[in-house]
């Protein structure tokens, strides 16, 4: 009898801590995802439950609350340095950075549930980080409205973040508290795998899960390699086997898939392709709209699950190639920095799709596009996944940036660059770019005015620095992200992202009729300009008949003009 009772107590017990754990996602059935303040709270709650498990806070966001990280560590080691001295390898999770694709976060509750009650055994040699909410102002404004295309859940989050910024276009201009905040945080844990798990949009097909992968020529090298010959196909057969066929993120939009599409470029503002500057395997999941929530989530943890699984199997190999990459870019003299696709090469993936067709919309009495679900159909079709490189730029031994641009300094430093202060006033000979033309986007852009098609010359002179100007020598691991940031060519660069247009404006100028004598005086005393100048109104008869733009001409090519017009403010020290 005594033992009858005992065993019901214990029965009782793991009855109640199970209950404890079960989510707002299970227990609605998976039609609802709980809300910032329930996920946190049972992070919390699971922390204070088991030893493996540990809820930090690790920086501010926009919306006010710290952006907390959980580490799941089978051997109770928290300690990011001891767990890389080890070799063991380190998967990082980023959930919510669209609140309104909150497949993730109730995946990542699941999994890490099912780790700690031993439902699902996380080996030793892994150890996994995990962001449970990225867009916490996007999670804390909720409605049913939001995706209203999407099934379910009940509520979602809204896309923008507190300053209404779409996070995964931020991770290299750094515009958000959030995005400083994740960037010390991923070059904190110097991930092997990285997965930013979200939702897609688009053309209507059968697959649950689809998957964004680094783009493996800017990946570049072995690594490359690797990811497009052993990782990526290996992920196919290990979602099969757990029920889900996967296929490449669909990058269709607005007509059908069935004739195949390029893979997607992923540059760095995006989370995959900033941690492609990191040399981190870099994935994105992107679960079907339509598909309902249960299913969804259900594919998430699948693919967190296949991740783990293909990770554990080649940790080494994995480790190896970073490592050899890693010491090859400290040493590396060309980067290339502008990508075009190559249509002419392509590789045939089978996709599951519907038939499309057109009927009359009731809304517009105009042809409109839709899906035939009882026409389901099974296809080979070309996925264009090649890209070639169409600019390369000469590694310099090192940057000189005054120290007037601190929100540039405050960005690298935020990645971990390695940044030095000039400790007296001095002249060096550098490489000086000057911005001839770019191309500023009509309409603002996440906050911005991009610049496009940069066009620069280039003049090697002494330039004389101020104590305090910062020197960053390029013999160290954040060499790529350097280059793609100072380069003003890359297409995200710091320029492209208008952290230097005040450069693109004129301070100084002049009067017309005070100028007059000025500019004939230095025409007397400086011919070849003169030259120039007739020659100029001989050619172009509305530059002949305008005495300003003529007055401009002789100011430009005067000692008068301004030298920091046009002139790009970071240097390049060759020699």
């Amino acid at each position: 009898m005594r033992m009858s009772i005992l065993l019901f107590l214990l029965l009782s017990n793991l009855s109640s801590y199970s209950q404890k754990f079960i989510t707002q996602y299970e227990a609605s059935g998976g039609t609802e995802s709980p809300t910032y303040d329930k996920i946190i709270q049972w992070w919390k709650v699971l922390d204070a439950a088991s030893p493996i498990v540990k809820i930090m806070e690790m920086g501010p966001t926009d919306a006010g609350f710290p952006l907390h990280l959980i580490v799941v560590s089978g051997d109770k080691n928290f300690d990011i340095k001891s767990i890389k001295a080890a070799k063991k390898n380190i998967i990082f999770i980023n959930n919510g950075i669209h609140p309104g694709e909150p497949d993730g976060i109730d995946a990542s509750m699941l999994l890490v549930r099912d780790i700690v009650q031993n439902k699902y055994k996380l080996p030793s040699s892994i150890v996994l980080a995990i962001i449970p909410v990225y867009n916490i102002g996007g999670a804390l404004n909720r409605s049913a409205a939001y995706r209203i295309d999407q099934a379910g859940p009940v509520e979602k989050g809204f896309r923008g973040n507190a300053q209404n910024l779409d996070l995964n276009r931020d991770f290299i201009k750094m515009d958000s508290k959030n995005a400083m905040s994740f960037a010390k945080i991923f070059r904190f844990l110097d991930p092997d795998v990285f997965i930013d798990n979200h939702v897609s949009n688009g053309a209507d097909f059968q697959h649950v899960m689809t998957l964004l992968v680094s783009q493996h020529n800017k990946l570049g090298g072995p690594m490359g390699e690797y990811l497009n010959k052993t990782f990526e196909p290996a992920l196919y057969p290990l979602m099969k086997s757990k029920g889900f066929d996967l296929v490449p993120y669909v990058n269709h939009f607005g007509d059908t898939p069935d004739k195949g599409w390029p893979e997607f470029w992923d540059s760095p503002r995006y989370s995959s392709g900033f941690g492609t500057l990191w040399n981190t395997f870099s994935f994105v999941p992107e679960t079907h709209m339509l598909k309902p929530y249960k299913q969804r989530v259900q594919a998430t943890k699948a693919m967190m699950e296949s991740f783990i699984e293909f990770t554990t199997q080649h940790g080494k190999e994995i480790t190896g190639l970073r490592d050899k990459i890693r010491k090859e870019q400290t040493t590396q003299s060309l980067f290339p920095v502008a990508w075009k696709l190559d249509r002419t090469k392509w590789t045939d993936i089978t996709f599951k799709g519907y038939e499309a067709d057109q009927k009359m919309s009731e809304v517009s009495g105009l042809p409109r596009l839709y899906y035939d679900r009882a026409k389901p159909y099974e296809k080979k079709i070309p996925f264009y996944n090649t890209y070639r490189d169409t600019l390369f730029i000469q590694k310099p031994k090192a940057y000189i940036i005054s120290q007037g641009w601190w929100k540039v300094i405050e960005r690298l430093e935020a990645v971990g660059i390695v940044t030095q202060r000039l400790k007296k006033d001095t002249s060096i000979e550098v490489e000086a770019y000057r911005i001839e033309n770019f191309t500023a986007s009509a309409r603002p852009y996440e906050g911005h005015h991009i610049n496009r098609d940069v066009k620069i010359s280039k003049t090697t002179k002494k330039v004389s620095f101020r104590k305090g100007d910062y020197i960053i020598f390029l013999n160290q691991a954040g060499n790529r992200f350097l280059i793609e940031v100072l380069e003003p060519q890359a297409e995200d660069s710091y320029f492209a992202w208008n952290f230097f247009d005040a450069i693109l404006g004129q301070k100084e100028g002049f009067s017309d009729y005070v100028f007059e004598e000025t500019a004939s005086r230095f025409l007397k005393t400086n011919p070849a300009v003169k030259q120039k100048l007739e020659e100029r109104k001989k050619t172009d008869s509305t530059f002949a008949k305008n005495a300003a733009a003529q007055l401009d001409f002789v100011y430009k090519a005067s000692p008068y003009y301004e030298p920091s017009h046009n002139q790009y403010p970071v240097y390049r020290v060759v020699k």
